[in-house]
């Protein structure tokens, strides 16, 4: 039994160790009583993912000594970055877990089992310098779903002050085009109609794997940017491998998420790629964090406040109606409430579509945990925060407000939530579009009679708008491809 916790890494993190148990014949049930393996896929990234996990083991203890009178002995383990980070506090005060694996010892997971089965505790958290699973085909945790996310690169080298990832994934590295590119059309195969390709910085993306481009130039920085690492020089870039994908599928749509804001250069062919293709969503994620220069210099993410600007200003210009969504956090170290007006403005003036704001949550091992003090009081932070959501709603209102009366194509996902009677699904934009179930023709099949279907992308008027939530009326089904043709 698997449970995943966290962000979308430790989705495809959880596909690729049930791919590597189900090898070694390991069965799987969705019911947690009938489970001899319980396996926890966790998060690190805040205190609050961690403290959901140490609730959930409670939980887990008492089904364990339920289990130890009835049958054979129910064995916990925990996945990911918490156990990369907390190896030894889960061994000696959860006596209960019997596995720990980190991020890249999901190949060890049938011999750790193993060594479980003869009542002692096994832990492998080594992180590694190349491991990628490349050879490993994740197996869907969800039959018939229409989207799918596709791990590309692991780690990160960013090493952002306040970031853990680099001490819980490890230092960056990339899969090989041809083992993504296998994924995607084994996907498209299963008939899945959108992949987002997954990394912690995924336009820092390099393939070393052939030798003919070991030698290729490093790329620049947008401008006004900067990094603390030398340039990488060699190997296929990420416009090579969003290029590729996009041409496997022309009715799949292709996303990728998280890039870094740094590595979008001006003559970037990854924002040409996304204006151009039709399948590739015209929807960027661009994490800023904050918009005080001072707090982001803190934060050492390589960027003022104006060079972030600048750079989304080129975005808008580059791709005209792209969604735009950010992460911020609130409350870092030495934020003064003029660096919180700052970044409240940056919201109001970028105007973002989608956003996830947080509350900043110290983590041991980070640069800012050993040489900054967490000086911004907790109720204080409570606040910036409940302002921070306040102005990104009031403007993705607004931003969505503009789509009233346009036709948007959206890929639909299934019943919506809320009511039977109503289909829910995203548009190009990713935001959530949700309209009435009924019968609609056609457009790309001579106008056929029929309902939509998860997987169908249906075209939508619409009707009302919400900071996270489109409604509409359905004006026919259609291709991705006879969508494109029309516009």
């Amino acid at each position: 039994y698997l449970e995943t916790y966290g962000c979308q890494m430790n989705v495809s993190d959880t596909e690729i160790a049930w791919a590597i148990l189900q090898r070694s014949g390991y069965a799987r049930t969705k019911e947690l009583e009938e489970a001899d393996v319980v396996l926890l896929v966790t998060c690190s990234v805040r205190e609050k993912a961690e403290q959901t996990i140490w609730n959930r083991l409670q939980h887990l203890k008492a089904l364990k000594a339920r289990r130890q009178q009835a049958r054979a002995p129910l064995r916990i383990g925990i996945l990911g970055c918490m156990a990369e980070r907390l190896k030894e506090e889960i061994l000696h005060r959860e006596k209960l877990v019997d596995v720990i694996a980190g991020p890249d010892a999901y190949r060890d997971l049938p011999r750790l089992l193993a060594v479980a089965e003869s009542d002692q505790q096994a832990a492998n958290v080594l992180l590694s310098l190349d491991e990628t699973y490349a050879d490993i085909l994740p197996v869907q945790t969800s039959a018939g779903g229409t989207t799918a996310f596709v791990s590309i690169m692991r780690g990160c080298d960013n090493m952002c002050t306040y970031c853990i990832v680099p001490f819980t994934r490890g230092r960056e590295r990339s899969r090989p085009i041809a083992s993504i590119l296998q994924e995607v059309r084994m996907l498209s195969d299963q008939g899945v109609k959108e992949v987002t390709l997954l990394g912690q910085n995924v336009n820092s993306y390099r393939d070393l794997s052939e030798v003919q481009f070991q030698s290729a130039a490093a790329p620049g920085l947008s401008r006004g940017f900067s990094t603390v690492y030398k340039p990488k020089v060699g190997g296929l870039r990420f416009a090579h491998l969003l290029d590729q994908v996009s041409r496997i599928d022309p009715e799949m749509r292709v996303r990728f998420t998280s890039p870094h804001p740094k590595d979008f250069p001006d003559e970037a062919s990854v924002l040409q790629l996304i204006q151009e293709r039709h399948n590739i969503c015209k929807q960027l994620h661009l994490p800023a964090q904050s918009g005080s220069t001072r707090v982001l210099e803190a934060m050492r993410r390589g960027y003022t406040r104006e060079a972030y600007l600048d750079l989304v200003h080129h975005v808008r210009d580059s791709i005209p109606g792209v969604s735009l969504s950010s992460d911020f956090i609130a409350g870092f170290y030495g934020e003064t409430e003029e660096d919180h007006q700052q970044t409240v403005s940056l919201l109001r003036e970028v105007r973002y579509n989608v956003g996830f704001l947080f509350a900043y949550s110290m983590r041991q091992k980070t640069r800012a945990y050993h040489r900054l003090q967490d000086d911004v009081p907790a109720d204080v932070k409570r606040r910036r925060l409940e302002e921070l959501i306040a102005a990104f709603r009031e403007e993705a209102a607004t931003a969505n407000a503009a789509l009233v009366g346009q036709d948007q194509l959206v890929l639909v996902e299934g019943p919506s939530k809320r009511s039977a009677s109503e289909l829910c699904g995203r548009n190009d934009g990713n935001i959530k579009v949700i309209f009435p179930d009924a019968e609609l023709e056609d457009a790309a099949d001579c106008g056929a009679l029929g309902r939509a279907r998860p997987g169908d992308y249906v075209v939508v008027k619409v009707t009302s708008a919400s900071s996270q939530t489109l409604r509409g009326v359905p004006l026919c089904r259609t291709t991705l491809s006879h969508a494109a043709a029309c516009r």
